[in-house]
């Protein structure tokens, strides 16, 4: 079972590379980052899904981020720029 210590350092996680990459994390990232293997890494982002928040979801049937509040990993309408760079896109 998670901790609520262990969900609240893979959101970290994830929003950190969100905003300093525009791209989020894959599961093999989020578990080098935590620390764990690469398994733990991928149930920990499954387990952060299954809270239920609705502003996050995996692509359907993979392990891969689709979006994550505010931000999206797929291209939408709504570019978001800071500094003259655009490298996020919001949900």
């Amino acid at each position: 079972m998670i901790t609520p210590d262990m969900l609240n350092r893979v959101y970290n996680i994830i929003l950190t590379r969100f905003v300093a990459t525009g791209q989020a994390p894959h599961y093999t990232e989020i578990a080098a980052e935590a620390g764990v293997p690469m398994e733990e890494g991928r149930r920990m982002l499954h387990d952060l899904i299954d809270t239920g928040i609705p502003a996050m979801w995996l692509y359907p049937e993979t392990d891969l981020l689709c979006s994550f509040a505010p931000f999206s990993n797929l291209p939408t309408q709504y570019r978001i720029s800071v500094g003259g760079v655009q490298k996020w896109f919001g949900q």
